[in-house]
């Protein structure tokens, strides 16, 4: 189920979309403003419905907050073409202008989110040294292959999609849980600690990073 995150002050607005997209069987997220939107992107949304004119940060101000793979639709009263290539060129990737039809809207979602989930899935991850293939489900440090369980592949992957962020150890869980049912909060430290010497006995050096009470990072 992909995940929405609706970032708008008009209450009636973003009820709206929060009801009809959910009726669409996807997981909504709402912000009434910017500052409480970009606290939310950090949980990784598939996609954002973000307005501009928002108290506290801008939507221009959230634009470089948000990782380059979430795609996001600017919804707005500004129509003038200067708006809409200024908010295109700072990496919307669509916007739709205020009063809008529902269905357009709907429809331009799941375009979105389908364009998104073929490009991801292919997609090669890399950071520092690493190279991880999700299609061929390989990780190769200097061109060399290395050789991982399922769990410290599900762990790696998730480090490398958000490469040179701290994740947190229930954020970790939480989202390996789709790809392996045995990183539990038990095991995650023997998981963590066999993964990084496998790591360091391939490339020579650390390359995930313990961040004392709050979680872990792969380097860039």
């Amino acid at each position: 189920m992909a995940r929405i995150l609706i970032i708008e002050d008009d209450d009636d607005i973003r009820n709206i979309l929060a009801q009809e997209l959910s009726k669409e069987g996807y997981d909504i997220m709402t912000a009434s403003d910017g500052n409480e939107g970009s606290l939310l992107i950090k949980s990784r949304p598939d996609l954002i419905l973000m307005d501009l004119m928002l108290p506290g940060l801008t939507g221009e101000q959230i634009l470089p907050l948000i990782p380059s793979d979430i795609p996001v639709i600017a919804v707005s009263a500004r129509a003038s073409v200067e708006d809409k290539i200024e908010l295109l060129s700072g990496g919307c990737i669509d916007y739709i202008t205020k009063p809008f039809d529902i269905k357009e809207l709907i429809a331009r979602v799941a375009v979105h989110l389908r364009s998104s989930a073929a490009k991801d899935k292919n997609a090669v991850l890399k950071a520092s040294d690493i190279e991880l293939d999700p299609e061929r489900r390989e990780v190769r440090i200097n061109n060399e292959p290395v050789h991982l369980t399922r769990t410290e592949y599900a762990i790696l992957k998730i480090l490398m999609t958000d490469a040179g962020n701290v994740i947190s150890k229930s954020e970790l869980l939480s989202r390996a849980s789709s790809d392996t049912p045995d990183l539990v909060e038990s095991s995650l430290k023997v998981h963590m600690s066999n993964l990084r010497k496998k790591l360091k006995d391939a490339g020579g050096k650390d390359y995930i990073e313990a961040v004392w009470g709050i979680g872990f990072k792969i380097s860039l």
